[in-house]
């Protein structure tokens, strides 16, 4: 009987098989028809179709991240989206609606090379399948760039254009001398313009900051040190001036990382060309690069209130005492009771002590007396430009 069931059965089995085997075919069909079609509108379509996890990380990213911001898709896929947008600038814009999404928001977001493009965002919250929300996803379209704001502008502009283009910077090294053994052990990048019409490097960086480029220069002047320190001696650790605003930018890493150079061979000098308004997320952007071995010097420390805030909100490895603390200190005794003061608190604080702007025989002697760490100077060795110089001078 059992046999029979058998023969009978087996007609309707093999019929239900195939039919089955056929519906899978025509659902691999469709499902690779669905994906070229998917794929066809990621690649072709100019706006940026984009989406973001609970955590704020991107989860897809179309081709068009490319032309529009620089990065290919799977350098934002896992970063977080404040790689192009500050999330203040996010809520002074408008505040994203649980319910409606965005409709119509314009931003202004972070090109890879720095400068700010202007988008159209419609987007709208994503859900987990249970009523909750788990991130937001949604298309962005570049606009029209808003005009220059003057002749001065355009002027500033197309200078900085042209040193981008024509790459006309060079960096000098200045040596850092432990003032116990007298042995160089560290270099200051001082960047160096070449380019017409001549200003200073103060002049340069003010200008590209009043036109927004503040960062842009900055980065290319940092590439530029790295590059170059590939030729410093090994020991050496190198000095490098950064703003914090150039420190918050998430181009930061990536410059460092590209470098070559261990980040323990790193120091960032923090320069005071604009204010530190959020220590905290300062703080934050900076922890990644430190646990990977980059150190933080504070610079100019003396020559304002600012610099000691710095000390007191970043704890860092350096502290670099301004040229106003130390000329003229050997017969200044307010000037020694401040070097000493320094000397102790750093030492509180495990920080290395250097002092700036060194010059006489006189100078060195009373700081290396009230025990300053390190010392820099045109009397320990001044900048130079020659790769020569710096691997056997130093």
């Amino acid at each position: 009987m059992a046999l029979l069931v058998s023969i009978l059965l087996s007609p309707v089995l093999v019929h239900a098989a195939w039919r089955l085997g056929r519906q899978q075919g025509r659902d691999r069909l469709e499902a690779s028809a669905a994906a070229r079609l998917l794929d066809t509108v990621l690649g072709t379509t100019r706006g940026w179709l984009w989406a973001v996890g609970a955590d704020g990380r991107f989860t897809l990213s179309s081709r068009a991240s490319a032309e529009l911001l620089g990065y290919e898709p799977s350098q934002l896929l896992g970063r977080p989206c404040s790689v192009i947008i500050d999330l203040a600038d996010l809520k002074a814009a408008r505040k994203p609606s649980p319910h409606a999404g965005w409709e119509g928001l314009v931003l202004s977001i972070r090109h890879r090379g720095g400068h700010r493009v202007n988008v159209e965002v419609v987007g709208w919250p994503r859900s987990d399948g249970g009523g909750g929300r788990s991130g937001f996803e949604g298309i962005a379209r570049p606009l029209v760039a808003y005009p220059a704001q003057s002749p001065e502008d355009l002027e500033i502009g197309a200078r900085i254009d042209h040193l981008f283009a024509a790459r006309t910077l060079m960096t000098a090294f200045q040596p850092i001398r432990d003032l116990g053994t007298g042995e160089t052990v560290g270099a200051e990048a001082l960047t160096r313009f070449v380019s017409s019409p001549f200003r200073s490097p103060d002049q340069w960086f003010v200008e590209a900051d009043s036109i927004g480029r503040g960062p842009d220069l900055e980065f290319f002047a940092l590439e530029t040190a790295l590059r170059a320190a590939v030729d410093l001696p090994g020991h050496l650790y190198v000095g490098v001036n950064l703003s914090p605003a150039a420190c918050l930018d998430p181009r930061l890493s990536d410059i460092v990382r590209e470098s070559g150079l261990p980040p323990g061979r790193i120091v960032v000098e923090l320069t005071e060309r604009s204010a530190v308004s959020d220590y905290a997320r300062l703080t934050a952007a900076l922890d990644p690069l430190r646990r990977a071995g980059l150190r933080i010097a504070i610079d100019d420390v003396g020559d304002g209130f600012a610099s000691m805030r710095h000390i007191l909100r970043l704890s860092p490895e350096v502290i670099k005492l301004d040229r106003t603390i130390v000329a003229g200190i050997d017969t200044n005794a307010n000037l020694r009771a401040l070097c000493a003061a320094m000397v102790s608190f750093a030492s509180q604080i495990g920080a290395c002590l250097v002092a700036e702007g060194i010059e006489t025989p006189a100078e060195l002697a009373t700081v290396t007396d009230l025990g300053v760490d390190a010392g820099q100077g045109y009397l320990l060795g001044r900048p130079s430009v020659l790769p020569a110089d710096w691997s056997h001078r130093w």
